[in-house]
């Protein structure tokens, strides 16, 4: 393997038509072929946010997903966070 495998963590929120449209089923998908960890939740504000978890581009990869969103979603826009990683092992939907 490359030295590049380090696991980076990233906090996304997506900004507009995103509840109720599969977002967050259509993470889940994606974080589960691509290979990252992390949750995926709506939030009070009508936003949804991603705490995803991987090898560098992997989490790239999802950050793009998440940009698109599936094709009944509206995607307004995105902001990006980096935290530290934390060791998750697994992508779940939390709420």
């Amino acid at each position: 393997m490359v030295g590049s495998e380090t696991s980076i963590r990233r906090i996304v929120r997506v900004r507009g038509r995103v509840q109720g449209v599969g977002f967050r089923m259509d993470a889940a998908a994606a974080a589960s072929r691509l290979g990252v960890a992390g949750t995926v939740h709506n939030l009070w504000d009508g936003t949804v946010e991603a705490d995803v978890e991987g090898p560098p581009e992997a989490v790239g990869a999802m950050i793009e997903q998440l940009r698109a969103g599936p094709p009944s979603a509206r995607v307004d826009g995105v902001d990006v966070r980096r935290e530290p990683p934390r060791g998750a092992e697994s992508f779940r939907i939390t709420g």
